[in-house]
């Protein structure tokens, strides 16, 4: 049983895979920048880990989950915006017809608003509750948490901080489901998106507006300067201004989530420490915070929770985990 999670970031495509669960047949990152000029060279990587019998592929904002020999222009769409010239989505798609043509062993799978765990008033007027990578890094949580704290995957209940390179995510679990989410262009800003932004404030921008609105007015355009996350420790009101996004999401999450067992983070901005320590000390007041273990030693944490839900779909360890999180029968949008 050969299994392998595609994790599409805006920094990096993340490749993360297994035999039998206990075998590593792939383990790698490569720049997004390089897989949007030539997507070959992610298509290459996959194909020298074959015989694989299932890849969880780079997913956008999610389908219902899909064989990639069924996808339709239609689903390709709602997996990402197709008018805007947005470099991910670019990549995104390119990847996925090369896949296609191929006949590649692909599914895809739901983001948050496509599950059935998630009650559908909570989705009104919602689109990016947590995209489909967002939902495999929860269940990356959900086997963390069942093996740390020796509990049934239906026992877990957490709320889950995602803070990738360029957005930021706030997901509710409760019972091994997931409940509702705060998505990356919905809620707290991140080093790049500037996450839930005003709608007076978008009115107001000047037309013809794109896609590219959400890849901007995060921290780094909120301190003005060319900076990569490690500068952010140089510049106190920018960490002041994060922390207190990401905390109000998690304070309101605790509606959903009233008494989440720990706050997990992960994400590549958790790997700096100063990032890292600032939001336990911010979100300790909540419950006991900790930082998801991968399962790689390269790839980020979203490859790996793609793993574990091919696995399960393919009937292995994590059958149970993903039957729990209904992701075989995630249905379409609500509104």
């Amino acid at each position: 049983m050969r299994a392998v999670g595609i994790d599409p970031g805006t920094y990096s495509f993340d490749l993360f895979g297994m035999e039998d669960n206990r075998e590593i047949v792939v383990d790698e990152s490569m720049e997004s920048e390089n897989v949007f000029k030539e997507p070959y060279i992610l298509i290459e990587r996959l194909e020298e880990s074959m015989p694989l019998d299932i890849i969880i592929g780079p997913s956008g904002y999610g389908i219902p989950l899909k064989s990639i020999k069924d996808i339709t222009n239609a689903d390709i769409g709602r997996m990402i915006p197709l008018d805007t010239n947005a470099a991910v989505n670019e990549g995104i798609k390119n990847v996925l017809l090369e896949m296609k043509k191929r006949e590649m062993p692909v599914c895809f799978t739901p983001g948050v608003v496509h599950l059935r765990t998630v009650p559908v008033y909570r989705k009104w007027n919602k689109f990016d509750m947590g995209t489909a990578d967002k939902v495999c890094c929860v269940a990356l949580g959900i086997k963390g948490q069942s093996e740390r704290l020796s509990i049934f995957f239906n026992e877990t209940s957490f709320i889950y901080v995602e803070m990738g390179y360029g957005f930021t995510a706030v997901i509710g679990v409760e019972f091994g489901k997931i409940v509702d989410g705060i998505g990356g262009t919905n809620g707290a800003l991140g080093f790049i998106a500037s996450g839930g932004l005003d709608a007076e404030i978008a009115i107001r921008l000047k037309p013809p507006l794109t896609q590219d609105i959400v890849f901007r007015r995060g921290l780094r355009d909120f301190v003005g300067k060319d900076i990569e996350p490690e500068d952010l420790k140089n510049y106190k009101e920018a960490m002041t201004l994060l922390g207190e996004t990401v905390e109000k999401d998690v304070a309101s999450m605790l509606v959903s989530v009233p008494y989440p067992r720990e706050i997990i983070l992960s994400g590549r901005l958790i790997q700096y420490e100063f990032i890292h320590q600032g939001l336990r000390d911010r979100l300790k007041k909540y419950g006991n915070v900790i930082k998801v273990k991968k399962l790689s030693r390269i790839a980020k944490e979203a490859a790996c929770g793609a793993y574990i839900i091919g696995e399960g779909l393919l009937g292995g360890k994590y059958r149970k985990l993903v039957e729990n999180m209904g992701i075989s029968n995630a249905a379409g949008y609500p509104n």
